[in-house]
């Protein structure tokens, strides 16, 4: 058994008692200072900047790797009275000792600096990590250039990563401030090709690099270097030809000699013009693609340990899955998601209290880019098992389930069954929109254009295979070629100019039993006709469906009802474009009825790993 009290742990067993004093090395440590104020012992004398300070050499030494070895080593300061410390100020000096006999610090910024100085000649890593974390603190546009130096000098990696990070993401404003004009040619270099987000386009990055140049006195070679680190491929041709010209004569032509001597990949072309992010940012999705890849994010769904909502993503250039934020609900399933620009949306859905269902109205809102969750404006009706989509500057909310369905007479009088409602995300708010013509839920959406595709689904417990277009234009619905089977839990996914319907089952009309959809069929738009695009490996049931670069990716589900072990973790890649099935790493763990979207998150992020569930999760670097 285990005694507690304030001074003394006990611990008993059947031949020995254990006394341990939680407040002894307190006391020893108290004891010591009094002993060094009372200059009692003491057998050294630090000296710095004519300043003398009294101390005990075992207590800098079991403190200090410096001390350590220069008293203990065969040096000549070992047998000295006196040493100079020729590399510290007087006050970091006297803040070290301090924290030697106390544990205590207090850093502010008038001395941060003094101490982590001191700290770092003397080599104490516990006081150069505390300075670095205060630091890390105090980071603002005023002194961000000031730590940013520090961290150089220290080395401090973490502490240079997250200043450079906040001189990105504050760009614009901190190039209007006069510390700019503090910065090295190398640090300025550092901010250009450090890979970090930035809150300003392409075009304006180079007017901050032009003005810049415009006030250094730097050599043609430098400010090349610096041209080099501009993603001219971003800036459309005619504001790149309107920023140059916004310049001096003189200047105009020496920036224009800049201009033709960057790489030639940096500079705009149409070549393999489908697979650069920087689209993402010439078409408004993203401000600007620096630092940003674009990702599969899964979300929520079901796994060994039951419903989550956890979402994480696969960086395509690392292979690997990692933890990115968490839905802030209690935890639910069965809700629309869409992205729109280059944020995500979830809205509605259902959760389960003492086994009953609860459907709910309720939207949020998450940007990669700051790491955020804003709540929206909820719907008008309760609604989960519907698709979400988005077109221009709405989302669209079509059909699904609501606890106001089970009688004929419960839904809003003035609203269809088979209502649908949009929300404008200016003015944070819903309205209502014409109806579909069936009534539906559990059915695919898809958008191409102005206009969002909508197939299949169940009405009641019929498997559908009807397919509408609605006109987000003129507000109209028109029926089109029905799918080649019915489906139902399926996905639809845009590609050019073609649908692709993926995963899903339907009921076989002579048992009525539940059937995978195995096939990926295909439907052309202009043509208004279906084909079987190709059967996929190892068709699933709830599977997470997403097109990433023209692969479409099926991860994790449920295998065929007749299997014992029905759960995945498989993921499987389809090349539209080469008509190829690849077989990928599996997801760490067995997952089901996740849904899967794509989104820009910066690569500098600092998240833990997917790692399966038996397993301890650790960073990723």
């Amino acid at each position: 058994m285990t005694g507690n009290s304030l001074e003394w742990t006990i611990t008993l067993n059947h031949s020995n008692t254990h006394f341990e004093s939680l407040a002894h090395s307190k006391a020893i440590l108290s004891g010591l200072n009094e002993l060094r104020q009372e200059e009692k012992l003491v057998d050294i004398t630090l000296v710095a900047q004519g300043e003398s300070f009294k101390a005990h050499r075992a207590v800098l030494a079991a403190c200090s790797e410096y001390f350590r070895a220069m008293f203990t080593e065969p040096m000549k300061e070992a047998n000295q009275s006196e040493i100079h410390l020729n590399g510290v100020t007087a006050q970091g000096l006297e803040l070290f000792i301090i924290y030697a006999y106390t544990c205590k610090l207090e850093l502010n910024r008038e001395n941060v600096q003094d101490i982590l100085s001191a700290a770092s000649y003397v080599q104490v890593e516990s006081i150069v990590s505390a300075c670095a974390n205060y630091l890390e603190t105090q980071i603002d546009l005023e002194n961000c250039v000031d730590i940013a130096t520090i961290a150089e000098l220290y080395s401090l990696e973490a502490l240079k990563k997250k200043t450079y990070k906040f001189i990105c993401s504050h760009l614009e404003e901190f190039s209007r401030t006069s510390e700019v004009n503090r910065l090295t040619w190398e640090q300025f270099e550092y901010i250009l090709n450090c890979d970090y987000p930035v809150d300003c386009s392409e075009g304006k990055v180079l007017q901050i690099v032009l003005k810049w140049i415009s006030t250094q006195n730097l050599s043609l070679q430098i400010a090349r270097k610096l041209f080099d680190q501009i993603r001219f491929i971003e800036i459309p041709p005619e504001d790149l030809e309107r920023i140059i010209n916004e310049t001096h004569e003189d200047q105009s032509k020496y920036y224009h000699s800049l201009i033709r001597a960057a790489p030639v990949e940096k500079r705009y072309t149409e070549d393999d013009i489908n697979k650069r992010p920087f689209l993402a940012a010439r078409d408004k999705i993203l401000v600007n693609s620096r630092g940003m890849e674009k990702a599969i994010i899964k979300i929520g769904g079901f796994g060994a340990n039951g419903i989550t909502n956890k979402i994480t993503y696969y960086l395509p250039s690392r292979k690997k899955w990692y933890n990115l934020t968490v839905i802030p609900h209690v935890e639910q399933c069965n809700y629309g998601t869409t992205v729109l620009g280059n944020d995500l949306y979830i809205v509605g859905g259902c959760y389960d209290v003492c086994l009953r269902e609860y459907i709910h109205p309720f939207g949020f809102r998450y940007c990669a880019t700051k790491n955020k969750w804003n709540t929206i404006a909820p719907m008008q009706q309760d609604r989960c098992r519907f698709s979400l989509n988005s077109v221009g500057n709405y989302l669209y909310a079509i059909c699904g389930a609501s606890e106001l369905s089970d009688t004929e007479d419960s839904w809003h009088p003035d609203v269809p069954l088979s209502n649908c409602e949009r929300y404008n995300v200016k003015t944070d708010l819903w309205e209502y929109i014409p109806g579909l013509p069936e009534n539906r839920s559990q059915h695919a959406g898809t958008v191409h254009g102005s206009h969002i595709y909508i197939s299949g689904g169940l009405d009641k417990n019929i498997v559908l295979s009807s397919m509408w277009r609605y006109d987000t234009n003129n507000q109209f619905w028109e029926e089109l070629a029905p799918m080649l089977v019915p489906r139902t839990d399926h996905v639809m996914i845009q590609s050019d100019d073609k649908i692709y319907i993926c995963g899903g089952w339907y009921e076989d009309p002579a048992t009525a039993n539940r059937c995978l959809a195995s096939t990926i069929d295909v439907y052309d738009i202009t043509k208004n006709t279906w084909s079987i695009e190709t059967t996929i490996p190892t068709p699933r049931y709830h599977a997470g469906i997403v097109v990433l670069n023209g692969v479409i990716y099926i991860t994790g589900g449920l295998h065929s009802d007749s299997m014992l072990d029905r759960a995945s973790s498989i993921v499987e890649g389809y090349d539209i474009k080469n008509k190829k099935w690849t077989r990928l790493d599996r997801y760490p763990q067995h997952n089901w009825e996740c849904t899967c979207v794509t989104l820009y998150v910066p690569r500098c992020r600092e998240d833990m790993e997917v790692l399966p569930e038996d397993r301890t999760t650790k960073k990723c670097h």
